[in-house]
């Protein structure tokens, strides 16, 4: 955040993604209304705001709760994996007595956080693919609105520059009165990831943060999980339901990190994230956004610990 990275949509709200990523079928793609890809029979198909219309998935509260609950597993699942690919990397290069010390150390091996890293994602991108291919068209990219247009990145840059710098910096601004180390607390997390490695170690796992993380985690979080709370809340109103669901998802998103100090910002940007996704019917200015904030947070860590000048 200003401090610290998170761990892990302004084209016209007409645009939909791009038809070179949408199904064959006219049924088979979630999408938003006034896409210009409609259902012949039904509510538009290419939107987010489609799943509360009941014309993209889930499309019933029961296949809602379905994705949440795989969202649950997914992130068990993923935490289980974590600890197994540690356990196994650790004996295998020697370090089973001391691996929990490792894991708990202020800058832990790289091996440790790449490791971890890879066992989350495993259980993130295994609960999004099972959603689509249970409760969903089967087709990843359509139903969780993966997809880009060409001012998506300009709209995730601003984004995450001012979630960085801006959001995050004055919701702890009055903090810092009671607590003047607080803004080094906060970087503890990043520098959990980055400080201290030697340059190709912090080139391989900034490489990981920026382009990897932000993709996975928005698939989870404002894929799966968004779209399973805007259909869930869907009878609370066509504007209380979606406020609910994107509140609710950037709280999830924050309380997933685990970082009780950084919950505030981290749940913040969560729905800020949401707020892009549901607004530009899209992952892309999410994503975008995402990496932006983990890269300031990765480039700032890294400037302070002397590996870059």
């Amino acid at each position: 955040m200003a401090k610290g990275a998170s761990g892990s949509e302004s084209d016209r709200a007409a645009d939909g993604p791009p038809r070179s990523l949408l199904p064959n079928g006219p049924t088979s793609a979630p999408g938003y209304p006034g896409s210009g890809h409609e259902s012949p029979s039904g509510p538009p198909l290419n939107a987010m705001a489609g799943v509360a219309d009941g014309g993209a998935p889930p499309r019933t509260v029961g296949d809602a709760g379905t994705w949440l609950l795989l969202a649950g597993g997914g992130f068990v699942a993923g935490q289980l994996l974590s600890t197994v690919i540690l356990l196994v990397v650790a004996s295998i290069n020697g370090h089973s007595a001391d691996l929990s010390r490792l894991v708990t150390e202020a800058v832990p091996p790289a091996w440790v956080v790449v490791g971890g890293l890879v066992g989350l994602w495993i259980g993130f991108v295994g609960a999004v693919v099972i959603a689509s291919r249970t409760r969903g068209t089967r087709d990843v990219v359509a139903d969780m609105g993966l997809s880009f247009r060409a001012w998506d990145p300009v709209i995730g840059i601003v984004a995450g520059l001012v979630g960085q710098f801006v959001l995050v910096t004055v919701l702890y601004l009055p903090w810092e009165h009671f607590d003047p180390k607080l803004s080094k607390e906060l970087q503890q997390p990043a520098q959990h990831l980055t400080g201290g490695f030697p340059g190709v170690d912090l080139a391989v796992i900034g490489e990981l943060t920026v382009l990897v993380v932000p993709v996975v985690e928005e698939l989870f979080f404002r894929g799966l999980v968004l779209r399973g709370f805007i259909r869930l809340f869907g009878g609370a109103g066509p504007i209380l339901g979606p406020v609910l669901a994107v509140t609710t998802t950037g709280i999830v998103f924050g309380l997933a990190h685990g970082e009780l100090l950084e919950l505030l910002g981290l749940a913040a940007f969560g729905i800020l994230l949401s707020v892009l996704a549901y607004k530009f019917k899209r992952l892309g200015p999410s994503i975008f956004a995402h990496a932006t904030f983990n890269l300031a947070a990765i480039l700032d860590i890294a400037h302070q610990s002397g590996a870059i000048h």
